[in-house]
């Protein structure tokens, strides 16, 4: 008998049938493209594939619209209809206002390659996720996010410290700030060294996963059926990746919660959002999706939140390298409020409009994540007739029509002629609808609190070489498709007096 794999004749049948659904599907799509936005013109059968950028994409789509003089624009692949929102009013207009039905969030195969499913942020509109939606807003609303500030404050004169001993690391010391502060509020964890292994999973984890989750990062994230092909087969490159991601998705979750736990048992854990709850299931005792639900929660805060915050700090460094007239003005405002004899608090935000646009600056001119997370509709919308949306957040904050030279660093954009802040107090960076960051209060003051802690304690700008010549900054951005990150650049960062540094040297003995 013969195998339908070795005869001719159903191969050439199938392979016949294939082309025919495909010229179909092209054709069909050609026809209803005329319900959609303008767009690049899709190629035979593949659509837009090729004319989806790996990179750039905030930049990329805002080109297309320029181009095409559209606020919105459509690219289909496969079959895939996808928009994109350039503009504010579209975005509101679709997340904020038809919240209901553009909730969602796509599938993707590569999410349980790497185990990353326990991501809030990933899952799909329903009830588990409001589940976890509800613990978050419990725990990260606008009152709840001042229990954190002890934890900020300390970690951020931890990281002055850190600057004072060794400035040339500034970019590694943003990073262990910024996981130090999750890492003890969600587990007690301490970080007390760069080589961490917590940092190290975490890292591993993200610089291995987010390039899977692009076109050009894995053909997965196009052909979803090629996640079943096995990893020893030739060429499954990407299953290689996956597996070795998610070896470090594991251990980024393992470290935090045996450590947590093993210092409960000793006796000396320290309060913290999982400790409290361990507490509670071995006293009253809960129920297991609420501990599930908690641990989701902190390993979301813990591997994806963190790294956000660390790409917009390493902006702040950057701005104010280049831009020393801003430094000097934020000085004299901290000066004027704070004084020179302590540190800056959180209560002294409300009295430093001049801080506070810089934070707002820092969040327009680089926003980390600057194409957002895609939104997918629950039913056809009929608001141009869209399927899934992205909110162009890098078009939006560098839009002609609101911010005049978009693309140069000015913190007074934000303020009135009476030096006040303007009502333009909305952070785009932080998404829309009912997606928003849930932790873009925590986010807010961490941020905030760094910004002026630095600028209060050193000065920044462009490092010399050995001839005292001025080292001209790298002003690239590393984009995988998803988070930009700036790539290293040098710079000078010394103490602003020798009471700024006694004032870090005190800082290092609480």
């Amino acid at each position: 008998m013969t195998s339908s794999s070795s005869n001719p004749s159903l191969v050439l049948f199938v392979l016949g049938a294939l082309l025919l659904v495909c010229l179909h599907s092209t054709l069909s799509a050609r026809e209803k493209r005329k319900k959609y936005p303008p767009g690049p013109p899709p190629k035979f059968l593949i659509g837009n594939l090729l004319d989806l950028p790996g990179k750039r994409l905030g930049q990329t789509y805002l080109e297309h619209g320029r181009r095409l003089g559209s606020d919105i624009v459509h690219v289909s692949a496969l079959g895939n209809h996808v928009i994109v929102a350039n503009t504010r009013e579209v975005a509101e207009e679709l997340l904020e206002k038809r919240a209901r039905n553009s909730s969602g969030r796509p599938w993707f195969a590569m999410t349980k390659m790497l185990d990353w499913e326990y991501n809030i942020a990933a899952m799909d509109y329903g009830d588990e996720w409001r589940k976890h939606r509800k613990v978050c807003q419990q725990h990260f609303n606008r009152v709840a996010a001042k229990s954190f500030q002890p934890i900020q404050l300390q970690k951020t004169r931890r990281m002055l410290v850190g600057l004072l001993r060794f400035p040339e690391k500034f970019m590694l010391h943003n990073r262990m700030h910024s996981l130090s502060i999750s890492m003890d509020f969600l587990f007690g964890y301490q970080i007390d060294t760069l080589d961490d292994p917590a940092i190290l999973a975490a890292n591993k984890s993200l610089d291995i996963g987010n390039p899977l989750f692009t076109v050009n990062g894995s053909l997965i994230t196009v052909f979803p059926f090629l996640a079943r092909v096995p990893a020893w087969v030739p060429g499954a490159i990407s299953q290689k990746r996956a597996a070795e991601g998610r070896y470090w998705t594991h251990e980024m979750k393992r470290i935090p919660l045996e450590d947590v736990r093993r210092r409960m048992d000793e006796g000396r854990a320290t309060p913290s959002l999982v400790s409290q709850l361990l507490e509670k299931k071995n006293t009253v005792g809960i129920a297991d999706e609420d501990e599930q639900i908690m641990n989701n929660v902190a390993f979301t805060v813990y591997g994806a939140a963190s790294d956000t915050t660390i790409s917009v700090t390493n902006t702040f460094f950057y701005a104010m390298s280049l831009h020393p007239e801003v430094q000097a003005k934020a000085q004299a405002e901290i000066d004027r409020i704070v004084g020179t004899h302590r540190l800056p608090e959180f209560s002294d935000r409300s009295s430093m409009p001049y801080i506070e646009a810089i934070y707002r600056e820092v969040m327009r001119y680089g926003p980390p994540v600057p194409l957002g997370v895609m939104h997918t509709l629950a039913e056809d919308d009929y608001y141009r007739e869209l399927s899934q949306v992205f909110a162009n957040i890098w078009a939006m904050t560098h839009d002609e029509n609101v911010y005049k030279d978009p693309d140069t660093f000015n913190p007074d954009r934000f303020l009135t002629e009476d030096g006040e802040l303007n009502d333009d107090d909305r952070v785009l960076a932080y998404g829309f609808g009912r997606r928003i960051c849930v932790g873009k209060h925590v986010a807010s003051s961490t941020t905030w609190i760094t910004i002026v802690s630095l600028l209060a304690c050193i000065n920044i700008g462009k490092a010399k070489d050995e001839f005292g010549n001025e080292i001209e900054v790298n002003r690239e951005y590393d984009d995988d498709g998803l988070l930009v990150h700036k790539q290293p650049f040098k710079c000078s960062i010394v103490p602003r007096s020798e009471v700024a540094r006694k004032l870090i040297e005190e800082a290092a003995l609480n």
